[in-house]
């Protein structure tokens, strides 16, 4: 092994025994599966969340964040979609960053994405818990006994077994997903296309009317909001180890759910803005209920919105605990972390971030930690994609069994609107944005004093890095 090899790998091989305690179970899931872990990721998004966008940029604000954001997301998700079948492995984004940019940006990438994936669920948790009180459930007033109970019920359904656990998540995303069908049939009976700009024009705001209420600047204000219509998608690669033949079905799924979050998203917006109107959508908590007005359609849709709700909350769950079991068996977190039961589900990895994320969800504010979900988010989207610019530019021959539609004129255009996104969190709420980017600098911190030292360098991760060494110094 040459000195650059060296520089390149930090740490010692682990034994068999430690590789054998962290091992996930194989062939779990073909593309449908992984199709519906990506639309399960972002349905919430949906059914609430994205609404207080309308606050920020009216429907034009929101309405043109939206194409911008969704055109992101499509060439970040046709980028990962090479890089998935490529790099197959449990790490995702981290593996992939990991073989560009070398530990400091592979451990740099994996934080941002555990980040957002330790705090989007306690955002769920809390609009769970508003929908749980508005249907006057198990006469339930407050909100952090819900918190509590989906977090314990969760999280033991996925110590069961990824195979099960893929299986109960399809099966609420398609209940989640009738419950939009409904809505968009009975939304349509109460369109009005003034509804879509009730919002009166703010005359101190530059360029502002009654199509952008708040001027340019409101688009740039509505894109985190923009962002929770596809937040997590990227998520789909957590489950390379688990997939069957995961160099075809990784793509396939990933890109399957996207087009289905198109349809979606494109169809709440418009519908329940014209159904309610954007002024009294802005503010709510249970928007498409709201949209529905008092009808047996609303009633229906309340109720399976919390379906979707869970569906989004049952799979982050999955992911953050995928992202922390691939840097744990690396080695970048706590070794501990990544040990699994007979199930061959990370039992550490699953407990540990719902503890953190139960106590952030008791905060009950939904809105602020939706912002530090979409900062991690954003960050993890800059670094993936030049990641994707990086392999393309430095190892051309690199086996690729997918090839991203445009090459880095794809991904270079999801690196800039990336960039905008993250420099557009601190706008909506500066305060959350710093607090995510001081615990962001927690996890730098951690790896630059302690575990870039105590690397596995056999572990999956490690050595797709090291064969790519191997094979540029043949070269």
């Amino acid at each position: 092994m040459t000195a650059a090899t060296r520089t390149d790998l930090i740490g010692e091989a682990a034994s068999d025994d430690y590789l054998a305690k962290r091992t996930l179970r194989k062939g779990s899931a073909g593309w449908v599966l992984l199709a519906g872990l990506g639309v399960s990721y972002v349905i919430s998004g949906d059914y609430s969340g994205w609404n207080f966008g309308l606050a920020q940029g009216g429907f034009g604000g929101l309405l043109i964040a939206t194409v911008l954001i969704a055109g992101m997301y499509l060439a970040m998700v046709l980028g990962m979609a090479e890089l998935s079948a490529a790099l197959p492995a449990a790490g995702g984004g981290y593996t992939f960053a990991r073989r560009a940019l070398g530990p400091w940006g592979g451990f740099a990438t994996g934080a941002a994405i555990l980040i957002e994936y330790a705090i989007a669920p306690a955002a769920i948790a809390t609009f769970i818990g508003g929908y749980v009180e508005s249907l006057n459930l198990f006469g339930i007033t407050d909100g952090w006994w819900v918190y509590l109970a989906v977090y314990v019920l969760f999280i033991g359904i996925h110590l069961a077994g990824a195979g099960e656990a893929l299986k109960v998540m399809c099966a609420i995303t398609v209940v989640a997903l009738a419950g939009l069908v409904i809505f968009a049939v009975a939304a349509w009976g109460e369109f009005e296309i003034a509804n879509l700009t009730d919002i009166p024009a703010d005359p101190d705001a530059l360029g502002s009317s009654s199509f952008l209420p708040f001027g340019a600047f409101g688009v740039w204000a509505a894109i985190p909001f923009a962002i929770w219509f596809f937040l997590a998608v990227e998520g789909v690669p957590l489950a390379a180890e688990e997939a069957r033949e995961p160099e075809k079905n990784v793509p396939k799924g990933i890109i399957a759910a996207m087009l289905v979050l198109l349809v979606t998203g494109g169809a709440v917006l418009l519908l329940s803005t014209g159904a309610l109107g954007a002024e009294k959508l802005s503010t709510s908590g249970n928007p498409l209920v709201e949209a529905l007005g008092d009808s047996g359609a609303a009633t229906a849709v309340n109720y399976i919105g919390l379906a979707g709700l869970v569906a989004s909350f049952f799979s982050i769950v999955y992911a953050y605990s995928r992202q922390t079991f691939a840097l744990s068996r690396a080695g970048y977190l706590p070794k501990s972390l990544s040990v699994t039961n007979r199930r061959k589900a990370p039992m550490l990895a699953l407990i540990v971030p719902g503890v953190i994320g139960f106590g952030l969800s008791l905060t009950g504010e939904g809105a602020m930690l939706l912002n530090m979900a979409v900062f991690g988010a954003a960050l993890s989207y800059v670094l993936m994609m030049v990641s994707h610019i990086v392999l393309r530019v430095r190892e051309p021959g690199m086996r690729r069994p997918y090839r991203t539609p445009g090459g880095v004129a794809t991904t270079g255009f999801a690196l800039i609107v990336a960039c905008v996104s993250v420099v557009a969190t601190f706008l909506v709420d500066p305060v959350a944005a710093g607090w995510t980017l001081a615990a962001f600098c927690a996890f730098l911190l951690y790896f630059g004093l302690y575990s870039r030292h105590r690397l596995v360098a056999n572990s999956p991760d490690e050595e797709f890095a090291v064969l790519a060494r191997a094979e540029q110094e043949l070269e």
